[in-house]
């Protein structure tokens, strides 16, 4: 049977199952990512599970998210990374580096590999022609030691490009107008592949724009075939020697199928406060903005900011408004600095920030007040800014670029400047001094880790219970992300080694009274929801966090695929209502309650709550993620299993 690329992926790394859309697969995993955000978490399950050293190709850890050192805690996690890749044997990207996902296109993406990462980003990779899935970091921690990643097996969603760009217009009106069709659960449970002779027209780079928003569609990763633009990205920063070409057979199908006529598309802008309300600039032009801010995972290539510089050359921005520059690589800084587009950048007003995630998650360049914020990030939930009351846009460049000249949201097509002509340089300076190799076996078991007062091991937590009696703390509504149940930014994040302390902030953008009434619920508690609970960051702290205040179960509608897995990775039980109309008569402070729920699970039926009358609902979990649960997570599984193997 031909396949599409998808499919040849995952049969070349199918360790077990069958690739029928909706069943138990699962792959071995050639490369893991982490980042500092969730890796501080990945290296304590690895000491907790007793890991002498990683099993996988290849292994970064990278540190990009938490770059702010106003005090001691930072530092001292990413301390703690390093002699944690030292003892386990990974590389370590130190501060500085660059973003986790362009610096690993850049130096270690390889065609044909496969990836997980403790990003929701990750997919971003795809634009390699990986099978690049992001996931919580205790599914990286397993993969690190040698378990194959299960999934269920995605639908494979086909894209067809036809067409060219025209100006004014770029890859990333390309995934706003995917999230416009379909919006932010459109994409759940499929890969999405893009095909068609509308490639040709897509660098890597614009490639990797696509593919690093196709998290916010919600799918379980975003493919790309290899072809000669894979060729060049990989020979312009000196690793020709690893491309291989990798395309769909002809006569290939897919599951669903869409088409894009590129040359059609227009300049298109998400409004607050979700990547799904997509609508054209045109619509909202003339709005005042407060800053335009250029530079993240989502927009990372050099012509991502090369197109800025073009458009505000010669120019300065008006007064009152703040123009961020955000560049994503050392290797991309210096590329700026020899062509002169950095100081065009800088001689227009720009604000130039270090190579890292900075304002994407909250760490600085937060926007004020009531004022509107222009961003090429991948993300506009309520908060992530770092500013409570944000109303930030997510958009192009250009549209970035003109609108901080005009000082207020502009077309770029109105301007009256011509677009300018890019080539993407054909060689980018290698930095890998920068990157540190991984030690010898023998040399690594002699390294301690560094532990820094802030950084505690992770929680001891119990097996799941035979009989729950367990109250509703929270009733909540669709679409809840990950940054509403735990924050980011420079205020929380830095706890990320603390999970004691950062459960302090569980669920505080939803009811600050959550955690006093969490610790009166002795006996454990639970919250429902509506659909897509969980979307957006793959961030654990989300699920770890909560279970640490003894929630116990979350019954929703419908889950975000990674944050589903996290619950199940620390023991909470995802269950979702047989009947809706449950939903709408629970109420806050009803109590659950179950006998023989473990027997239950564990003959695979599904579980009725008592609650003013029976609750029924469904779980949908595999017999290995039934396991997980009992014993309490995966941490308490991995223990068990690897003492049973000794």
């Amino acid at each position: 049977m031909p396949q599409n690329v998808t499919q040849k992926l995952i049969s070349a790394h199918l360790a077990r199952g069958r690739m029928r859309a909706g069943e138990a697969i699962a792959i071995r995993i050639d490369q893991t990512l982490t980042q500092d955000a969730t890796g501080t978490l990945v290296m304590l399950a690895l000491e907790g599970i007793g890991l002498d050293r990683i099993s996988t190709e290849l292994s970064v850890q990278y540190v990009d998210h938490n770059l702010l050192q106003v005090d001691n805690l930072n530092a001292d996690d990413h301390l703690f990374l390093e002699s944690a890749c030292r003892r386990f044997g990974l590389w370590y990207s130190p501060a500085g580096s660059g973003i986790s996902h362009v610096v690993h296109m850049q130096h270690f993406g390889k065609p044909g590999k496969s990836m997980l990462g403790a990003d929701s980003h990750t997919p971003a990779a795809g634009a390699l022609g990986m099978l690049a899935i992001g996931v919580g970091g205790l599914d990286v921690a397993l993969a690190m030691s040698g378990e194959p990643f299960a999934v269920t097996m995605p639908k494979v969603f086909g894209v067809r490009l036809a067409g060219k760009l025209p100006d004014w217009v770029s890859a990333k009106d390309v995934i706003l107008e995917m999230l416009r069709r379909h919006g932010v659960a459109g994409g759940v449970g499929k890969v999405i592949e893009y095909f068609g002779p509308g490639l040709k027209s897509l660098s890597a780079m614009d490639r990797h724009v696509i593919a690093n928003m196709g998290a916010e569609l919600g799918a379980t990763t975003t493919v790309f075939p290899s072809d000669e633009r894979t060729r060049d990205f990989l020979r312009a920063n000196g690793r020709e020697h690893d491309w291989l070409q990798l395309a769909a057979d002809r006569g290939c199908s897919y599951d669903e199928e869409d088409s894009i006529d590129l040359s059609k598309l227009e300049p298109l802008i998400a409004t607050p406060s979700s990547p799904g309300n997509v609508v054209k600039v045109s619509e909202v032009a003339g709005e005042p903005i407060y800053q335009a801010y250029v530079g993240s995972s989502a927009n990372p290539g050099w012509r991502d900011f090369a197109v800025a510089a073009e458009i505000v050359r010669g120019s300065h921005v008006p007064p009152g408004v703040s123009f961020d520059v955000n560049p994503t690589s050392r290797e991309t800084l210096e590329a700026l600095i020899a062509d002169g587009r950095l100081g065009a950048l800088v001689a227009a007003g720009a604000r130039v920030h270090q190579t890292g995630c900075n304002g994407c998650i909250g760490m600085g360049q937060a926007p004020a007040v009531g004022r509107n914020s222009l961003r090429t990030t991948p993300r506009n939930f309520p908060g992530r800014s770092g500013t409570e009351e944000d109303a930030v846009f997510l958009c192009s460049p250009e549209t970035a670029a003109a609108s901080a000249l005009a000082g207020q949201i502009t077309d770029p097509r109105t301007i009256a400047k011509a677009c300018p002509e890019l080539n993407e340089p054909t060689r980018l300076t290698a930095n890998e001094q920068l990157l540190e190799a991984p030690l010898a076996a023998e040399q690594a078991r002699k390294v301690q880790l560094i532990k820094g007062p802030n950084i505690r091991s992770l929680p001891q937590f119990d097996p799941l219970p035979d009989r729950l009696a367990v109250p509703i703390l929270l009733k909540m509504n669709d679409d809840v992300s990950t940054d509403e149940i735990l924050p980011a930014g420079a205020r929380v994040l830095p706890y990320r080694s603390n999970i004691q302390k950062i459960s302090d902030f569980a669920f505080e953008r939803i009811d600050r009274s959550y955690v006093e009434r969490a610790r009166s619920a002795r006996s454990g508690h639970a919250v429902i929801a509506g659909r897509n609970y969980g979307q957006g960051s793959s961030r654990e702290h989300a699920a770890v966090a909560p279970r640490n205040m003894g929630l116990r179960l979350v019954l929703a509608k419908s889950f975000a695929r990674i944050h589903r897995q996290n619950l199940v990775n620390y023991g909470i039980l995802p269950l979702t209502f047989v009947n809706e109309v449950d939903y709408d008569r629970l109420q806050k402070g009803d109590v659950l309650r179950v006998d023989n729920l473990r027997r239950t699970l564990e003959s695979g039926e599904d579980v009725t709550f008592e609650c003013r009358g029976p609750v029924r609902t469904r779980h949908g979990l595999t017999a290995s993620q039934i396991e997980v649960i009992l014993a309490g997570g995966v941490i308490n599984w991995r223990r068990t299993h690897s003492h049973a193997a000794a």
